[in-house]
Protein backbone atom coordinates (compact mmCIF):
# COMPACT_ATOMS: atom_id res chain seq x y z
CA UNK A 1 0.00 0.00 0.00
CA UNK A 2 1.60 3.22 -0.90
CA UNK A 3 2.19 5.98 1.83
CA UNK A 4 2.52 8.80 -1.31
CA UNK A 5 -1.02 8.97 -2.75
CA UNK A 6 -3.60 11.06 -0.41
CA UNK A 7 -7.35 11.17 -0.43
CA UNK A 8 -8.97 13.04 -3.35
CA UNK A 9 -12.83 14.70 -4.09
CA UNK A 10 -14.37 11.54 -5.59
CA UNK A 11 -17.28 10.31 -7.45
CA UNK A 12 -19.37 7.97 -6.07
CA UNK A 13 -21.63 5.28 -8.35
CA UNK A 14 -23.40 2.41 -6.22
CA UNK A 15 -25.04 0.90 -9.43
CA UNK A 16 -23.09 -2.43 -10.08
CA UNK A 17 -25.99 -4.48 -9.91
CA UNK A 18 -28.12 -6.22 -7.36
CA UNK A 19 -26.79 -8.87 -5.24
CA UNK A 20 -28.39 -12.51 -6.17
CA UNK A 21 -29.08 -15.00 -4.05
CA UNK A 22 -26.81 -17.77 -4.49
CA UNK A 23 -27.93 -20.73 -6.72
CA UNK A 24 -27.23 -24.26 -6.80
CA UNK A 25 -23.46 -24.71 -8.43
CA UNK A 26 -22.44 -25.95 -11.43
CA UNK A 27 -19.72 -25.40 -14.00
CA UNK A 28 -20.07 -23.48 -16.77
CA UNK A 29 -23.61 -21.76 -15.47
CA UNK A 30 -24.37 -18.51 -16.91
CA UNK A 31 -26.73 -15.46 -15.45
CA UNK A 32 -27.46 -16.63 -11.69
CA UNK A 33 -24.93 -16.57 -9.05
CA UNK A 34 -23.33 -20.70 -8.94
CA UNK A 35 -22.09 -21.33 -5.56
CA UNK A 36 -19.07 -19.15 -4.84
CA UNK A 37 -16.00 -21.70 -4.30
CA UNK A 38 -13.94 -22.30 -0.85
CA UNK A 39 -10.46 -21.03 -2.00
CA UNK A 40 -7.82 -22.66 -1.19
CA UNK A 41 -5.67 -20.74 1.57
CA UNK A 42 -2.92 -22.99 0.51
CA UNK A 43 -3.01 -22.44 -2.92
CA UNK A 44 -2.66 -18.45 -1.46
CA UNK A 45 0.19 -19.33 0.31
CA UNK A 46 1.95 -21.68 -2.34
CA UNK A 47 1.66 -18.23 -4.63
CA UNK A 48 3.04 -16.26 -1.88
CA UNK A 49 6.11 -18.60 -1.39
CA UNK A 50 6.62 -18.28 -5.03
CA UNK A 51 6.65 -14.49 -5.22
CA UNK A 52 9.36 -14.94 -1.49
CA UNK A 53 11.31 -16.97 -3.95
CA UNK A 54 11.24 -14.32 -6.85
CA UNK A 55 12.34 -11.44 -4.36
CA UNK A 56 15.30 -13.41 -2.64
CA UNK A 57 16.34 -14.36 -6.23
CA UNK A 58 16.62 -10.29 -7.26
CA UNK A 59 18.21 -8.50 -4.32
CA UNK A 60 15.29 -8.93 -1.87
CA UNK A 61 12.67 -7.00 -3.91
CA UNK A 62 10.23 -7.12 -6.33
CA UNK A 63 9.65 -3.05 -6.60
CA UNK A 64 9.50 -0.82 -10.09
CA UNK A 65 12.11 -0.98 -12.31
CA UNK A 66 13.96 -4.00 -10.73
CA UNK A 67 13.90 -7.10 -12.05
CA UNK A 68 12.04 -8.51 -9.06
CA UNK A 69 8.96 -7.01 -9.99
CA UNK A 70 9.36 -8.01 -13.89
CA UNK A 71 9.83 -11.71 -12.74
CA UNK A 72 6.09 -11.21 -10.69
CA UNK A 73 4.65 -10.06 -13.82
CA UNK A 74 5.72 -12.80 -15.63
CA UNK A 75 5.14 -15.32 -13.21
CA UNK A 76 1.11 -14.27 -12.84
CA UNK A 77 0.65 -13.85 -16.39
CA UNK A 78 1.90 -17.49 -17.28
CA UNK A 79 -0.32 -19.14 -14.58
CA UNK A 80 -2.70 -16.93 -16.47
CA UNK A 81 -2.18 -17.69 -19.68
CA UNK A 82 -2.41 -21.45 -19.33
CA UNK A 83 -5.52 -21.19 -17.48
CA UNK A 84 -7.02 -19.74 -20.50
CA UNK A 85 -6.87 -15.47 -20.71
CA UNK A 86 -6.32 -13.65 -22.42
CA UNK A 87 -3.91 -11.27 -21.27
CA UNK A 88 -2.00 -8.18 -21.53
CA UNK A 89 0.96 -6.59 -20.92
CA UNK A 90 0.89 -2.44 -20.72
CA UNK A 91 4.07 -0.66 -20.23
CA UNK A 92 4.54 2.30 -18.71
CA UNK A 93 7.69 4.93 -17.65
CA UNK A 94 8.36 6.25 -14.22
CA UNK A 95 11.40 7.85 -13.17
CA UNK A 96 12.95 6.82 -16.29
CA UNK A 97 12.51 3.46 -16.16
CA UNK A 98 10.01 0.86 -16.98
CA UNK A 99 6.58 -0.26 -15.32
CA UNK A 100 4.09 -3.00 -16.05
CA UNK A 101 0.54 -3.85 -15.45
CA UNK A 102 -0.99 -6.85 -16.34
CA UNK A 103 -4.36 -7.55 -17.45
CA UNK A 104 -6.39 -10.48 -17.74
CA UNK A 105 -10.00 -11.37 -19.36
CA UNK A 106 -12.06 -13.99 -18.99
CA UNK A 107 -13.53 -15.37 -22.20
CA UNK A 108 -17.16 -14.30 -22.07
CA UNK A 109 -19.54 -12.35 -20.32
CA UNK A 110 -21.40 -8.50 -21.49
CA UNK A 111 -18.54 -6.86 -22.53
CA UNK A 112 -20.24 -3.37 -21.34
CA UNK A 113 -20.87 -4.87 -18.33
CA UNK A 114 -17.43 -5.40 -16.65
CA UNK A 115 -16.38 -6.70 -13.33
CA UNK A 116 -12.91 -6.12 -12.56
CA UNK A 117 -10.76 -7.26 -9.22
CA UNK A 118 -7.07 -5.66 -9.16
CA UNK A 119 -4.09 -5.26 -6.58
CA UNK A 120 -0.66 -4.06 -7.11
CA UNK A 121 1.95 -6.14 -7.49
CA UNK A 122 5.03 -4.40 -6.76
CA UNK A 123 7.05 -3.69 -3.16
CA UNK A 124 9.07 -1.29 -1.49
CA UNK A 125 12.68 -1.52 -1.81
CA UNK A 126 12.96 -2.55 1.23
CA UNK A 127 11.50 -6.04 1.21
CA UNK A 128 9.58 -8.43 -0.24
CA UNK A 129 6.62 -7.26 0.07
CA UNK A 130 4.83 -10.75 0.70
CA UNK A 131 1.93 -8.76 2.67
CA UNK A 132 2.13 -5.49 1.13
CA UNK A 133 0.88 -6.78 -1.68
CA UNK A 134 1.30 -10.12 -2.54
CA UNK A 135 -1.28 -10.89 -0.22
CA UNK A 136 -3.72 -9.35 -2.59
CA UNK A 137 -2.10 -10.50 -5.81
CA UNK A 138 -2.07 -13.95 -4.65
CA UNK A 139 -6.02 -13.91 -3.62
CA UNK A 140 -7.30 -12.73 -6.87
CA UNK A 141 -4.88 -14.70 -8.90
CA UNK A 142 -6.21 -17.81 -6.89
CA UNK A 143 -10.07 -16.24 -7.35
CA UNK A 144 -8.80 -15.87 -11.26
CA UNK A 145 -8.00 -19.66 -11.27
CA UNK A 146 -10.95 -20.81 -9.92
CA UNK A 147 -13.05 -18.82 -12.39
CA UNK A 148 -10.82 -21.02 -14.84
CA UNK A 149 -11.66 -24.45 -13.03
CA UNK A 150 -15.18 -23.69 -12.98
CA UNK A 151 -15.18 -22.73 -15.71
CA UNK A 152 -17.76 -20.15 -15.01
CA UNK A 153 -19.65 -17.82 -17.22
CA UNK A 154 -21.31 -15.32 -15.57
CA UNK A 155 -23.74 -12.52 -17.03
CA UNK A 156 -20.73 -10.03 -16.41
CA UNK A 157 -17.88 -9.70 -17.55
CA UNK A 158 -14.27 -10.97 -15.76
CA UNK A 159 -11.48 -8.83 -15.64
CA UNK A 160 -8.20 -8.96 -13.72
CA UNK A 161 -5.56 -6.10 -12.79
CA UNK A 162 -2.39 -6.56 -11.09
CA UNK A 163 -0.60 -2.73 -11.06
CA UNK A 164 2.92 -1.45 -11.09
CA UNK A 165 4.45 1.34 -9.06
CA UNK A 166 1.54 1.70 -6.42
CA UNK A 167 4.51 2.44 -4.25
CA UNK A 168 5.13 5.63 -5.88
CA UNK A 169 1.64 6.80 -5.68
CA UNK A 170 -0.73 4.78 -7.91
CA UNK A 171 1.34 5.22 -10.96
CA UNK A 172 0.30 1.59 -12.76
CA UNK A 173 -3.30 2.34 -12.38
CA UNK A 174 -3.68 5.70 -12.91
CA UNK A 175 -1.71 4.97 -16.30
CA UNK A 176 -4.08 2.40 -17.05
CA UNK A 177 -7.04 4.23 -16.34
CA UNK A 178 -6.04 7.50 -17.97
CA UNK A 179 -5.47 5.51 -21.09
CA UNK A 180 -9.22 4.09 -21.23
CA UNK A 181 -11.19 5.44 -23.53
CA UNK A 182 -14.37 7.52 -21.99
CA UNK A 183 -16.57 4.77 -23.44
CA UNK A 184 -14.53 1.51 -21.91
CA UNK A 185 -14.21 3.25 -18.36
CA UNK A 186 -18.46 3.22 -18.83
CA UNK A 187 -18.18 -0.46 -19.32
CA UNK A 188 -16.37 -1.13 -15.79
CA UNK A 189 -19.62 -1.15 -13.40
CA UNK A 190 -17.26 -2.15 -10.23
CA UNK A 191 -13.36 -2.43 -9.34
CA UNK A 192 -12.51 -3.88 -6.34
CA UNK A 193 -8.77 -3.56 -4.83
CA UNK A 194 -7.49 -5.80 -2.52
CA UNK A 195 -4.02 -4.38 -0.85
CA UNK A 196 -3.06 -5.58 2.68
CA UNK A 197 -5.07 -8.81 3.14
CA UNK A 198 -3.11 -10.91 5.62
CA UNK A 199 -1.70 -9.03 7.95
CA UNK A 200 -0.54 -10.31 10.82
CA UNK A 201 -2.38 -8.67 13.56
CA UNK A 202 -5.37 -8.60 11.32
CA UNK A 203 -8.63 -6.20 11.85
CA UNK A 204 -11.65 -6.50 9.14
CA UNK A 205 -11.85 -3.39 7.21
CA UNK A 206 -14.11 -2.99 4.51
CA UNK A 207 -14.53 0.25 1.90
CA UNK A 208 -17.19 2.44 2.33
CA UNK A 209 -17.42 3.50 -1.07
CA UNK A 210 -19.92 1.75 -3.37
CA UNK A 211 -23.13 1.02 -1.47
CA UNK A 212 -23.79 -2.70 -3.26
CA UNK A 213 -19.88 -3.54 -3.63
CA UNK A 214 -19.71 -2.76 0.50
CA UNK A 215 -23.05 -4.49 1.17
CA UNK A 216 -21.79 -7.45 -0.78
CA UNK A 217 -18.66 -8.32 1.51
CA UNK A 218 -20.31 -7.00 4.67
CA UNK A 219 -22.73 -9.76 3.90
CA UNK A 220 -19.57 -12.29 3.77
CA UNK A 221 -18.27 -11.60 6.89
CA UNK A 222 -21.79 -11.17 8.71
CA UNK A 223 -22.21 -15.20 7.90
CA UNK A 224 -19.04 -15.80 9.25
CA UNK A 225 -19.93 -14.04 12.34
CA UNK A 226 -16.84 -11.90 12.00
CA UNK A 227 -17.41 -8.12 12.57
CA UNK A 228 -15.87 -5.76 10.22
CA UNK A 229 -15.32 -2.04 10.25
CA UNK A 230 -15.15 0.79 7.74
CA UNK A 231 -11.95 1.31 6.39
CA UNK A 232 -10.33 4.53 7.23
CA UNK A 233 -6.05 4.09 7.13
CA UNK A 234 -5.75 3.64 3.61
CA UNK A 235 -8.56 5.66 1.87
CA UNK A 236 -7.26 7.25 -1.10
CA UNK A 237 -3.81 5.65 -0.99
CA UNK A 238 -3.98 2.68 -2.84
CA UNK A 239 -5.28 1.81 -6.41
CA UNK A 240 -9.10 1.98 -6.03
CA UNK A 241 -8.58 6.14 -6.06
CA UNK A 242 -7.45 6.00 -9.58
CA UNK A 243 -10.81 4.27 -10.40
CA UNK A 244 -13.03 5.99 -8.42
CA UNK A 245 -11.61 9.47 -9.47
CA UNK A 246 -13.21 9.08 -12.85
CA UNK A 247 -16.38 7.71 -11.50
CA UNK A 248 -16.30 3.98 -11.64
CA UNK A 249 -18.05 2.10 -8.69
CA UNK A 250 -15.28 1.07 -6.43
CA UNK A 251 -15.13 -1.30 -3.10
CA UNK A 252 -12.12 -3.23 -1.52
CA UNK A 253 -10.63 -5.11 1.87
CA UNK A 254 -7.99 -4.53 4.10
CA UNK A 255 -6.77 -5.87 7.03
CA UNK A 256 -4.46 -2.85 8.84
CA UNK A 257 -1.13 -1.34 7.97
CA UNK A 258 1.42 0.68 10.36
CA UNK A 259 -1.33 1.77 12.72
CA UNK A 260 -2.33 0.69 15.93
CA UNK A 261 -4.87 -1.76 16.81
CA UNK A 262 -7.11 -0.25 19.58
CA UNK A 263 -8.02 -2.19 22.72
CA UNK A 264 -11.65 -1.93 21.42
CA UNK A 265 -10.56 -3.90 18.08
CA UNK A 266 -8.55 -6.81 20.36
CA UNK A 267 -11.37 -7.59 21.93
CA UNK A 268 -13.37 -7.68 18.57
CA UNK A 269 -10.86 -9.60 16.39
CA UNK A 270 -7.83 -10.66 18.77
CA UNK A 271 -4.72 -10.05 18.47
CA UNK A 272 -2.83 -7.00 20.30
CA UNK A 273 -2.31 -3.28 20.91
CA UNK A 274 0.28 -2.96 18.69
CA UNK A 275 0.12 -2.47 14.65
CA UNK A 276 -1.59 -4.25 12.29
CA UNK A 277 1.52 -4.71 10.14
CA UNK A 278 4.77 -4.37 12.83
CA UNK A 279 6.21 -5.13 9.21
CA UNK A 280 5.41 -2.75 6.86
CA UNK A 281 7.32 -1.28 4.32
CA UNK A 282 10.15 -3.44 5.88
CA UNK A 283 12.68 -6.21 5.04
CA UNK A 284 10.66 -8.61 7.44
CA UNK A 285 7.86 -8.77 5.17
CA UNK A 286 8.31 -12.22 3.95
CA UNK A 287 6.25 -14.99 4.39
CA UNK A 288 6.42 -15.22 8.19
CA UNK A 289 4.64 -12.26 8.01
CA UNK A 290 0.70 -13.50 7.39
CA UNK A 291 -2.14 -14.47 9.53
CA UNK A 292 -3.48 -17.13 7.80
CA UNK A 293 -6.98 -17.06 9.28
CA UNK A 294 -7.56 -13.63 7.72
CA UNK A 295 -5.85 -14.36 4.31
CA UNK A 296 -7.85 -17.53 4.10
CA UNK A 297 -11.26 -15.35 5.20
CA UNK A 298 -10.36 -12.38 2.85
CA UNK A 299 -9.57 -14.84 -0.24
CA UNK A 300 -12.79 -16.56 0.39
CA UNK A 301 -14.76 -13.21 0.40
CA UNK A 302 -13.23 -12.47 -3.11
CA UNK A 303 -14.74 -15.18 -4.53
CA UNK A 304 -17.89 -13.96 -3.46
CA UNK A 305 -17.87 -11.04 -4.43
CA UNK A 306 -16.67 -11.72 -8.08
CA UNK A 307 -19.38 -14.66 -8.42
CA UNK A 308 -22.02 -12.37 -6.64
CA UNK A 309 -21.42 -8.98 -8.34
CA UNK A 310 -20.80 -10.78 -11.85
CA UNK A 311 -23.77 -12.25 -12.02
CA UNK A 312 -27.73 -11.73 -13.00
CA UNK A 313 -28.79 -8.31 -14.52
CA UNK A 314 -27.57 -4.61 -13.95
CA UNK A 315 -31.13 -3.27 -13.73
CA UNK A 316 -31.82 -2.93 -9.84
CA UNK A 317 -34.93 -5.49 -9.46
CA UNK A 318 -36.96 -2.54 -7.84
CA UNK A 319 -35.58 0.33 -10.54
CA UNK A 320 -37.90 2.65 -12.08
CA UNK A 321 -37.78 2.76 -15.34
CA UNK A 322 -38.87 5.99 -17.60
CA UNK A 323 -38.05 5.12 -21.59
CA UNK A 324 -38.75 6.54 -24.77
CA UNK A 325 -38.63 4.00 -28.16
CA UNK A 326 -39.65 6.26 -30.84
CA UNK A 327 -37.08 6.11 -33.17
CA UNK A 328 -35.36 10.05 -33.83
CA UNK A 329 -33.19 10.33 -37.35
CA UNK A 330 -29.97 11.82 -36.53
CA UNK A 331 -28.48 14.15 -40.15
CA UNK A 332 -25.57 13.35 -41.60
CA UNK A 333 -23.33 16.01 -40.39
CA UNK A 334 -26.27 17.68 -39.34
CA UNK A 335 -27.74 19.91 -36.33
CA UNK A 336 -28.33 17.76 -33.19
CA UNK A 337 -31.60 16.21 -32.48
CA UNK A 338 -33.22 14.78 -29.12
CA UNK A 339 -35.21 11.73 -27.56
CA UNK A 340 -36.83 12.78 -24.59
CA UNK A 341 -38.36 11.36 -21.21
CA UNK A 342 -40.46 12.72 -18.54
CA UNK A 343 -39.89 11.69 -14.76
CA UNK A 344 -42.34 11.92 -12.52
CA UNK A 345 -42.79 10.25 -8.87
CA UNK A 346 -38.94 10.29 -7.83
CA UNK A 347 -38.84 11.96 -4.89
CA UNK A 348 -35.86 14.78 -4.52
CA UNK A 349 -32.96 14.52 -6.56
CA UNK A 350 -31.47 12.28 -9.05
CA UNK A 351 -28.97 9.38 -7.70
CA UNK A 352 -25.33 9.34 -8.21
CA UNK A 353 -25.72 6.48 -9.73
CA UNK A 354 -28.22 7.24 -12.93
CA UNK A 355 -28.32 4.63 -15.25
CA UNK A 356 -28.76 5.99 -18.45
CA UNK A 357 -29.69 3.53 -21.34
CA UNK A 358 -28.56 4.24 -24.67
CA UNK A 359 -29.65 2.54 -28.39
CA UNK A 360 -28.53 4.69 -31.58
CA UNK A 361 -27.94 2.69 -34.57
CA UNK A 362 -25.00 4.36 -36.85
CA UNK A 363 -22.82 3.24 -39.46
CA UNK A 364 -20.06 5.10 -37.86
CA UNK A 365 -20.07 5.98 -34.27
CA UNK A 366 -16.99 8.00 -34.25
CA UNK A 367 -18.71 10.93 -36.07
CA UNK A 368 -21.54 11.25 -33.25
CA UNK A 369 -21.61 13.10 -30.05
CA UNK A 370 -23.85 11.99 -27.04
CA UNK A 371 -24.81 14.14 -23.99
CA UNK A 372 -27.82 13.64 -21.58
CA UNK A 373 -29.60 16.70 -20.61
CA UNK A 374 -31.18 17.21 -17.06
CA UNK A 375 -34.16 19.28 -16.68
CA UNK A 376 -32.18 22.04 -15.68
CA UNK A 377 -29.94 22.30 -18.94
CA UNK A 378 -27.13 21.15 -17.31
CA UNK A 379 -25.30 18.55 -19.58
CA UNK A 380 -23.62 15.38 -18.95
CA UNK A 381 -21.28 14.25 -22.08
CA UNK A 382 -21.88 10.17 -22.65
CA UNK A 383 -19.82 10.14 -25.88
CA UNK A 384 -17.61 11.80 -27.93
CA UNK A 385 -16.53 10.50 -30.49
CA UNK A 386 -15.14 7.58 -30.34
CA UNK A 387 -15.15 4.38 -31.54
CA UNK A 388 -13.66 5.12 -34.92
CA UNK A 389 -15.51 2.97 -37.90
CA UNK A 390 -17.40 0.52 -35.24
CA UNK A 391 -21.24 0.38 -36.06
CA UNK A 392 -23.77 1.54 -33.10
CA UNK A 393 -24.27 2.40 -29.99
CA UNK A 394 -25.92 0.07 -27.17
CA UNK A 395 -25.00 0.34 -23.47
CA UNK A 396 -25.18 1.87 -20.11
CA UNK A 397 -23.58 4.99 -18.81
CA UNK A 398 -24.05 5.30 -15.15
CA UNK A 399 -23.83 9.31 -14.39
CA UNK A 400 -23.28 11.11 -11.11
CA UNK A 401 -26.64 12.81 -11.13
CA UNK A 402 -26.97 13.82 -7.16
CA UNK A 403 -27.01 17.78 -7.97
CA UNK A 404 -30.45 17.48 -10.48
CA UNK A 405 -34.05 17.21 -9.58
CA UNK A 406 -35.15 13.58 -10.83
CA UNK A 407 -38.58 15.17 -11.99
CA UNK A 408 -38.74 16.75 -15.40
CA UNK A 409 -37.91 16.58 -18.83
CA UNK A 410 -34.18 14.65 -19.67
CA UNK A 411 -33.16 14.14 -23.52
CA UNK A 412 -30.81 12.38 -25.09
CA UNK A 413 -29.10 14.93 -27.21
CA UNK A 414 -27.35 13.19 -30.41
CA UNK A 415 -25.22 15.27 -33.13
CA UNK A 416 -23.54 13.89 -35.98
CA UNK A 417 -20.55 15.80 -36.44
CA UNK A 418 -18.76 14.37 -39.86
CA UNK A 419 -20.24 13.40 -43.21
CA UNK A 420 -21.45 10.11 -45.00
CA UNK A 421 -22.32 8.32 -42.56
CA UNK A 422 -26.22 8.13 -41.05
CA UNK A 423 -28.58 6.50 -37.99
CA UNK A 424 -31.11 7.12 -35.66
CA UNK A 425 -31.98 7.11 -32.41
CA UNK A 426 -33.06 3.17 -31.41
CA UNK A 427 -34.31 3.99 -27.46
CA UNK A 428 -33.32 6.11 -24.58
CA UNK A 429 -34.17 5.16 -20.86
CA UNK A 430 -33.31 6.13 -17.42
CA UNK A 431 -33.63 4.00 -14.39
CA UNK A 432 -33.69 5.42 -10.60
CA UNK A 433 -32.67 2.89 -8.04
Amino acid sequence: MSALAGASALVLGAFVGAVPAAAAPGAGTAGAAATPPDISVTNVKQHLSDLQTIATNNGGNRAHGRAGYKASIDFVKAKLDAAGYTTTVQQFSYNGTTGYNLIADWPGGDPNQVIMSGSHLDSVTSGPGINDNGSGSAAVLETALAVSRAQFQPTKHLRFGWWGAEELGLVGSKYYVNNLPSTERSKIKGYLNFDMIGSPNPGYFVYDDDPTIEQTFKNYFAGLGVPTEIETEGDGRSDHASFKNVGIPVGGLFTGASRTKSSAQVQKWGGTTTSFDRCYHSSCDTTSNINDTALDRNSDAIAYAVWNLSAGTTTPPDGTVFENTADVTVPDNGAAVTSSVTVSGVSGNAPSNLAVGVNIVHTYIGDLVVDLIAPDGSVYNLHNRSGGSTDNINQTYTVNASSEVANGVWKLRVQDKASWDTGYINSFKLTFP
